[in-house]
């Protein structure tokens, strides 16, 4: 648990994305100082509703989940109203929610090109829209998106998702210089190689390949193209949020943080 003193307590915050990895440890982190958790992806119903229970029970919050889909607009704002109603106004957002897909340009499939602009961006737009009147009300809120390296930086075969990532941290920097005297931050976190099942499967395969040890494999993965020659824990990402979303970083407004083992610097 975090030692961290935030005095978040009783904050409502809603990520998106948060029934694994990254957001699912930020959920966790954040409920760790009381608030209150919308939780939000791609589970059943039923599933959704046991997680939430477990964190209500775990952390004697309130909770509140649902899998509405975030290509489609009239779902967000159906999503957020009945969370709103539910808890509260949203005090901290965590806009995390992504898929991906590598192809050359050349191929890349339309569908998956509208997708991916719909998930990793567009969705970003509209839950913040939702948010900001609110929080200007109480002079007070967080707004953090997970952003990525490729928000930076870009690698080949990775249009949609290189695209959506500069453009999350294009929306990050309007949202901040419009709301910066209104007690709301705006932030977005760059992350390098993160390790999640998704980055397991990858370094499996390269093991096979190569006839290459699991730790081998990871280490030439990570280091073609950040120098730190490890991954990030999805847990390490939320006490990064959770630093945005305390007085200590109030100064920090409409950033793009690296956190990247200096993939960037070079």
């Amino acid at each position: 648990m975090s030692t961290l003193q935030t005095g978040l307590k009783g904050k409502v915050a809603l990520i998106t994305g948060s029934t694994s990895g990254i957001g699912l440890a930020t959920a966790h982190v954040l409920a760790e100082q009381g608030c209150h958790i919308v939780l939000h992806g791609l589970m059943a119903q039923d599933e959704g509703q046991t997680l939430a229970a477990e964190f209500a029970t775990q952390y004697q919050i309130k909770t509140f989940f649902s899998n509405a889909d975030l290509r489609d607009a009239s779902c967000i704002h159906a999503f957020m109203d009945s969370a709103m109603s539910a808890l509260g106004s949203i005090d901290i957002l965590v806009n995390n929610a992504g898929i991906q897909h590598t192809q050359d340009v050349a191929h890349f499939p339309v569908e998956k090109w509208n997708d991916i602009i719909a998930i990793n961006l567009s969705s970003a737009f509209h839950t913040i829209q939702k948010v900001v009147p609110a929080m200007t009300e109480k002079k007070w809120g967080r707004i953090i998106n997970i952003a990525s390296v490729h928000g930076l930086v870009a690698s080949a075969n990775k249009a949609a998702y290189c695209a959506a990532k500069h453009g999350i941290i294009g929306l990050t920097k309007v949202v901040a210089i419009e709301c910066a005297e209104q007690g709301i931050t705006v932030n977005a976190i760059c992350p390098g190689w993160v390790d999640t099942p998704l980055i397991g499967k990858q370094i499996d395969s390269i093991a096979s390949d190569k006839n290459l040890s699991y730790e081998d494999a990871k280490y030439q993965l990570v280091t073609a193209k950040q120098p730190l020659p490890e991954m990030l824990a999805p847990r390490q990402i939320g006490e990064f949020v959770l630093f945005l979303c305390g007085g200590a970083a109030r100064g920090i407004t409409g950033a793009a943080l690296p956190m990247d083992g200096a993939w960037t610097a070079q």
